[in-house]
């Protein structure tokens, strides 16, 4: 289900400790000049703000005039906290209506505001704005920066030492930063981070349930169907629909209810229902001012009109959203968008601008799938991780120092005593230990913190690419293949062309053989499948096959033996570099891989050995090579072991052990 609602909570908790404010005391006018005939101070300003966010759906030049109103008088009190909060509100009230580089520029000068003032919260919820920003721009590197820079600021105990702050308030913003970064994950396809934050945020918004958080509980909710399946995500909808209709959330996030279950009916083949919440999400858009509500609604009805082949009515609708998808910087309706005028341009027999539409979605596809996005989300995310653990070790670093000097004291005042001195000198050598080992630990929680999330994201990097392989490129050429056999079935030829046509079809078997080689390789499904032992022998009876190498496999206990996947997948990576190696680099005519699985010992071990030219061992001390290196990495990360055993001509033994199960 498309994601169209990251804005509106933020939207409503933009105001800093604000209370929600009646608008509709005698008149608005009457409550403007009310706020402008009292003492010009922190209070006068304040009421101004709000009372011009409030208005921003219903009478939005009035709004913008009181929200500069706001600003200029924070200017002349002199007001740190109110310029920056003016600041702010001015961007949230330009994200709204789509001008994301004025937003962006307010937001910038409300981040600088705070830092002068060294007010964290307000730095925090800077922050959090920036991140939505680069997400709407599809700048998901920038957007995980700025909101995992305010998630160490809401998440430090230190912040609720400023009395000031609500714990309730700072709660509810962290619920909203984690619903945020759920959406992230869930666009990076990141599924696993994405159900991690939107749990958390459903875990707080569960604390408030029962005073004033449902609304932000049912709110969570759509963020974890938009992650589930269509009919789970479906269920869950309808189920927090009533909770959203009648209560006080933006009216932006029923419309995207609406939308989000229009899309899930849609999905299953239901249209009388999609086409009932489209409309409802028309409706409701319509008494928007925010283009981009009017826009979506307009999209979803044109899909829904272009699948039951309605063409006329679902031009209008494409021609009525055009002008803001042609424009807006989010990749993704940019995206959807062309896709559905792809599918309206080849229905209508258009296949000039279908073909271009078509190169246009591929385009913004590739941009927003490509790994180096994917990958550093993953990476980002380890060093968010690594830097909470640095974090634990200095504090701990700081209690051992505390401990050593106080132990100074102590043996210091208790010189006279020496029995004393000498129980308390063991005490503080054994506190020490102690300290220290959980320094290491931690040390090393952090390495293989670090390892699996970059081990993690190149699985899953290699997942993505093999199946792109194996579903695009090789549904493609097995498309052009059928297309030349059908062709050749209707074409005359001269017994050489004919000659020439198969082998050219020949090629073609050769280069879909290739590639399903090269996917199979990235992501073994038999390793997925049917277990380790199965994929190894796979393997190793493929490379037999090829003529390469003669290979041999043995595996004893392997019968019963079960892996968890992460774990299975590590070894066949491990065992396919080793093969690799000894086929590349030894010159090896022979190739022996032994799996033994002791369940007694709880032991797997795993043999490679080969009859090449070998080398000198004691290299690898000194210059591990990036296949060495990758090796290592990886049986560290299981806590095993890896024994070489080479010279110069007489091959190479390569033993692994990893403790089982």
């Amino acid at each position: 289900m498309k994601k169209l609602i990251m804005l509106n909570l933020c939207g409503l908790l933009t105001v800093v400790f604000a209370q929600a404010q009646d608008a509709k005391q005698d008149s608005i006018w009457g409550r403007i000049e009310q706020i402008r005939n009292s003492p010009l101070n922190v209070p006068h300003v304040d009421s101004l703000r709000r009372l011009g966010f409030q208005l921003r759906e219903t009478n939005r030049d009035l709004s913008k005039q009181l929200l500069d109103e706001s600003l200029r008088k924070s200017k002349q009190i002199n007001d740190l906290n109110a310029i920056s909060n003016a600041y702010r509100v001015l961007g949230v009230w330009h994200s709204d209506f789509d001008e994301l580089d004025t937003a962006y520029y307010y937001y910038q000068l409300a981040l600088q505001t705070a830092t002068k003032s060294n007010n964290r919260y307000l730095m925090g919820g800077t922050e959090f704005n920036l991140g939505n920003i680069k997400y709407w721009k599809g700048e998901y590197d920038s957007c995980l920066y700025y909101f995992l820079r305010a998630a160490a600021i809401f998440e430090d105990p230190d912040l609720l030492k400023d009395k000031a702050i609500d714990v309730k308030a700072l709660d509810m913003r962290k619920s909203d930063l984690y619903g945020n970064l759920s959406t992230v994950f869930s666009t990076l396809k990141n599924k696993e981070k994405a159900e991690e934050y939107v749990e958390k945020a459903i875990a707080i918004s569960k604390k408030y349930k029962n005073e004033s958080g449902a609304d932000a509980y049912a709110y969570y909710m759509t963020l974890k169907a938009d992650i589930s399946s269509d009919e789970d995500g479906l269920r869950i909808l309808l189920d927090v629909l009533p909770q959203l209709e009648k209560g006080g959330l933006d009216r932006g996030v029923v419309r995207n209810t609406y939308h989000n279950i229009s899309t899930g009916y849609f999905n299953l083949g239901r249209m009388d229902s999609a086409a009932v919440f489209a409309r409802k999400s028309m409706e409701l858009a319509a008494q928007l001012t925010m283009r981009t509500h009017v826009s979506g609604s307009h999209w979803l009805l044109a899909r829904i009109a272009a699948h039951e082949k309605r063409y006329a009515e679902a031009e209008r609708h494409i021609e009525a959203a055009g002008a803001f998808f042609e424009h807006t910087e989010d990749p993704e309706e940019l995206r959807n968008y062309y896709s559905l005028l792809r599918t309206l341009r080849y229905a209508q027999g258009r296949y000039r601008e279908a073909y271009d539409y078509g190169e246009a979605y591929h385009n913004i596809n590739d941009s927003l799938t490509r790994s180096e996005v994917v990958r550093e989300s993953f990476e980002r995310e380890a060093r968010y991780q690594t830097e909470k653990k640095e974090a634990q070790i200095q504090l701990q670093q700081a209690q051992l120092n505390q401990k050593n000097a106080l132990n100074y004291m102590l043996i210091g005042s208790a010189a006279v005593l020496l029995v004393i001195s000498l129980l308390g000198y063991r005490n503080y050598r054994h506190r020490q230990r102690l300290q220290q080992a959980k320094i290491d630990e931690l040390e090393t929680d952090k390495k293989l913190a670090a390892t699996e999330a970059i081990l993690k994201g190149e699985e899953q990097e290699r997942t993505r690419l093999a199946k792109d392989l194996h579903d695009g490129l090789g549904g493609m050429l097995s498309g052009i293949k059928f297309s030349f056999q059908n062709m050749k079935e209707n074409l005359i030829l001269t017994p050489e062309n004919a000659q020439a046509f198969g082998r050219s079809i020949d090629m073609l078997d050769s280069s879909i053989n290739e590639m399903r080689r090269v996917a199979h390789n990235m992501m073994p499904e038999m390793l997925v499948n049917y277990g380790l032992d199965v994929a190894l022998r796979e393997f190793c009876s493929e490379i037999d096959r090829s003529g390469v190498v003669h290979m041999t496999y043995q595996s004893i206990g392997m019968d019963n033996a079960v892996m968890e996947q992460t774990a299975a997948l590590t070894v066949y990576r491990v065992a396919q570099e080793l093969v690799n190696n000894a086929i590349k680099h030894a010159g090896a005519q022979h190739v022996l891989v032994q799996v033994h699985a002791s369940e007694a010992e709880n032991l797997l071990s795993v043999t490679v050995e080969d009859d090449g030219k070998g080398f000198n061992a004691d290299l690898l001390r000194t210059g591990e090579g990036m296949g060495w290196s990758n090796i290592r990495n990886r049986v560290d990360f299981l806590k095993g072991k890896i024994d070489v055993h080479s010279a110069p001509g007489k091959g190479t033994s390569v033993l692994m052990e990893i403790a089982w199960p």
